[in-house]
C-alpha cells in the first residue's frame, strides 16, 4: 500500500446555484489540503467533494507536499501544518480558506 501524503491545491470555481458564495461574486479560489497517494488522486478527491458541494471547480493548481514546499522555501505557519495533518489523519479534504472574487 502506498503512504498517503497531503497536498496543497488552489482550486478556482466558478458559479452554480446553491453554491453559498456572495450572491455579487464571480466565483472563488479555495486553498485545499487534501490527502491522496499521489497529487493526481488529491485533485479527483478535491473536485469530486467541491462538486457535491454544489461548488463549480474550473482549474486546480497543485502546490505539493509539506515537505515539497519546504524544499521550496515556503513559510508554512503551525496553523496551516495543523490543518495538513488533520487532512491526513482524516483522509479528507480540508477547505482552508474561501477568497470570493468580484468584477
Amino acid at each position: 500500500m502506498s503512504k498517503q501524503s497531503v497536498y496543497t491545491l488552489l482550486v478556482q470555481v466558478g458559479r452554480r446555484p446553491d453554491d453559498g458564495l456572495p450572491k455579487d461574486s464571480t466565483g472563488a479560489a479555495l486553498m485545499c489540503y487534501a490527502s491522496g497517494v499521489d497529487e493526481a488522486e488529491a485533485v479527483r478527491e478535491t473536485v469530486a467533494i467541491l462538486k457535491q458541494a454544489d461548488l463549480a471547480p474550473l482549474d486546480v493548481s497543485g502546490y505539493g507536499t509539506l515537505e515539497e514546499r519546504l524544499d521550496e522555501g515556503h513559510d508554512i505557519p503551525d496553523e496551516e501544518r495543523e490543518l495538513m495533518q488533520r487532512a491526513l489523519d482524516e483522509n479528507s479534504v480540508i477547505v482552508a480558506q474561501m477568497t470570493p472574487f468580484f468584477d
